[in-house]
């Protein structure tokens, strides 16, 4: 069915249809390694201490973690702990950007058409405060950051472009910016993206088309909270490897109850044993996918 249209979506650079016969990527991360583990919602120092900590005790590699709070809603000395943290142990770290609707004044966001804002901007004045926050991660050593808006990722990556941010700084779009489709994602790669996160529950075909598009890097979650659907596919993470690599594993957030808390010590250690599970599940059922070492994620490390 659908021919025409589909010879003409190959044309373009996108994959016909998704991909149910799950096919293998065959690309890896510039080290060789097929993923790597990412934990998202680390939005205090104590959580990325207590996680780094257990993680540590496990013998697990903690690649990647995110901040999800908003970096206007720490206190510089805690920025500073987060990267210093983060530099010692070769943890890439995302900073995510804090001006976004949900901090805003506006009300549409507190409606049940708000979920079609998300975490975007509202208006010019909160671009250029998120790009006052972005300079604020920069300023103690931050190379990677969680953006919401597909506006202020193009601003930020031709900022980036001119040298009025540093050439090093690495943009990881969030899912919180509802993109579900390759044709979407390649829009965002041409934009500056370099690792995209889709929404949470797409399903395996849909990933494989997702890679067949896109050369970056994909983030994708392998657990979810409460408020994200609750979804746990640890079993599914050694496909989710190997037909996404390069690829983020995104784990830790069923520890959780939700995205934009301040997340504990407690939680931090809970996280770290999900973690464990995730790779557990790749050693023994994906035992020839490689996950790349501490401070292999050069990218992201705070200087």
């Amino acid at each position: 069915m659908f021919d025409e249209t589909r010879k003409s979506l190959e044309k373009l650079g996108l994959p016909s249809g998704d991909l149910y016969d799950l096919p293998t990527s065959g690309e890896t991360f510039s080290d060789g390694a097929h993923y790597r583990i990412e934990v998202p919602t680390i939005n205090s120092f104590d959580a990325l201490k207590a996680l780094s900590d257990r993680a540590i005790e496990l013998g697990v590699t903690i690649n990647r973690v995110d901040e999800t709070y908003g970096i206007f809603r720490h206190t510089l000395g805690e920025l500073k702990d987060y990267t210093a943290l983060a530099k010692e142990r070769g943890i890439a770290l995302n900073l995510a950007v804090g001006p976004r609707a949900p901090y805003d004044t506006g009300a549409t966001v507190q409606t049940p058409q708000g979920v079609r804002i998300g975490y975007r901007l509202r208006g010019m004045e909160q671009v250029v405060r998120a790009i006052e926050d972005v300079k604020r991660a920069v300023s103690v050593g931050c190379r990677g950051i969680l953006v919401y808006d597909e506006g202020l990722l193009w601003v930020l990556a031709e900022m980036r472009k001119i040298g009025d941010l540093p050439s090093d700084l690495h943009f990881k779009v969030s899912a919180h910016c509802g993109h579900a489709n390759p044709a979407s994602f390649q829009m965002l790669e041409r934009l500056g993206a370099d690792t995209i996160n889709p929404v949470r529950d797409l399903q395996l075909p849909m990933l494989a088309a997702l890679r067949r598009a896109v050369k970056v890097p994909l983030d994708l979650h392998t657990d979810n909270p409460p408020a994200s659907g609750g979804f746990i596919r640890s079993y599914e993470a050694p496909v989710i490897a190997r037909v996404a690599s390069p690829v983020y594993l995104k784990t830790g957030n069923s520890a959780v109850s939700g995205h934009g808390i301040r997340t504990s010590a407690a939680e931090g250690r809970a996280m770290a044993e999900q973690a464990s599970i995730i790779v557990e599940m790749l050693t023994k059922y994906l035992p020839e996918a490689k996950q790349s070492a501490a401070g292999a994620d050069k990218a992201a490390v705070p200087i």
